[in-house]
């Protein structure tokens, strides 16, 4: 879609930057990147980097609009590098490194916003969006680009994609600003079963609720919402087949499963259950794909929070490889009847477009005993 005032000498100016290393620790169950011995661990456990590969996604929907665009970027692998795989105009903040620091992001922003942009894009997770803010507050609209472990702030968009429409939208004026929320975690306490969750501040930011993800939102545990759980692992332990490896995810309802087997489940990370007994904990993607090899297995997962993600958020261990190797038949999605009528669909965002396409159309979902409802995924 071209921009409705679009001409020659008067390219939107919009800010593109990337944190290289955000996403890294997910596939290997770090929980984040935030820290330089973190990341030297991520990367001895095999960790990759996956901002590049989302940032190239987003770009490669924006070039509907690469005319009418002039890009602010972050120099080498912050955001020039992607921007010349794909034809952009552009100009060039800060010096190209190796090895990038938050403060890096802190300054680039800091430039680019001096421009006077129409938007700040950024392709990172909670932490990025603290160095964004820091270095810009609410100068600029800024946007976020899901590429994190943590992605609690409510300035992403839901996936790359959706990213790009948003920029088309609102640089033809069609969309509203709005204060989002940057919320951050304390990592080490979130690799414990924690959730320190702190708000940093608020960023003006496109709305657009159909395609931004919106703050996470904590289950209520009213007496009601327990019961509910319960009632849903009672009905999957019953299921349980025999020597079937179950890879269970993070979240409240699924910890009753473990609750309700005497088996103390990891609230924030993956477990492994083999006839109805914990074999291995807080798992990261490689021992998933080691402890499946050559048997039957199932993934029982809960969409994370108020935003509906069954994959792509809190459980990227849950990578790709193992979902393909695993099949959507054999995947069981639970979610309390609470939970279930403040969604009105469910979204994957796993990294892997042909995957994410592959869920698209509905979805059963365990909302009680012997109870399932048929759930719009996107």
């Amino acid at each position: 879609m071209p921009l409705n005032d679009s001409k020659e000498g008067s390219k939107k100016k919009v800010g593109f930057i990337v944190n290289p290393i955000a996403g890294m620790g997910g596939a290997v169950g770090l929980k984040g990147t935030d820290g330089k011995d973190i990341l030297e661990k991520a990367v001895i456990l095999g960790a990759t980097p996956v901002a590049p590969a989302r940032a190239e996604t987003f770009l490669s929907v924006l070039t509907s609009i690469k005319k009418d665009v002039q890009l602010m970027v972050g120099a080498g692998l912050m955001g020039e590098t992607e921007a010349k795989n794909h034809n952009f105009c552009y100009t060039v903040f800060g010096e190209q490194k190796k090895d990038t620091q938050p403060q890096d992001t802190v300054d680039i922003v800091e430039n680019i916003a001096v421009e006077g942009v129409d938007l700040l894009v950024f392709c990172g997770g909670d932490g990025t969006a603290r160095d964004v803010l820091a270095g810009v507050d609410m100068q600029v609209p800024v946007l976020g680009v899901p590429t994190g472990v943590k992605m609690h702030s409510a300035v992403f968009a839901v996936d790359p994609k959706a990213a790009a429409r948003i920029v088309v939208r609102f640089l033809n004026k069609k969309l509203p600003l709005w204060e989002a929320e940057v919320m951050d975690i304390d990592e080490e306490a979130f690799r414990q079963g924690r959730v320190s969750a702190k708000l940093h501040g608020y960023l003006l930011s496109p709305y657009e609720p159909q395609l931004i993800q919106g703050a996470k939102m904590a289950s209520p545990m009213t007496e009601s919402e327990l019961r509910n759980q319960a009632a849903i692992a009672v009905y999957v332990t019953e299921n349980m087949e025999d020597d079937v490896v179950y890879v269970v995810s993070a979240g409240t309802t699924t910890r009753t499963i473990g609750d309700i087997l005497d088996e103390k489940k990891t609230l924030l990370g993956v477990d492994l259950f083999v006839n109805k007994k914990i074999v291995a904990k807080d798992v990261n993607e490689k021992q998933i794909l080691e402890a499946t090899e050559g048997k039957q297995v199932k993934i029982v997962v809960t969409p994370i929070g108020g935003q509906g993600f069954v994959f792509g958020r809190g459980n990227q261990q849950i990578s790709p490889k193992v979902i393909k190797k695993v099949g959507k038949d054999n995947i069981i999605v639970i979610a309390t009847e609470n939970k279930m009528k403040n969604l009105k669909r469910l979204k994957v965002d796993t990294g892997d477009p042909e995957l994410d396409a592959a869920f698209r159309g509905t979805i059963k979902v365990l909302t009680d005993y012997k109870i399932e409802q048929t759930v719009p995924i996107e």
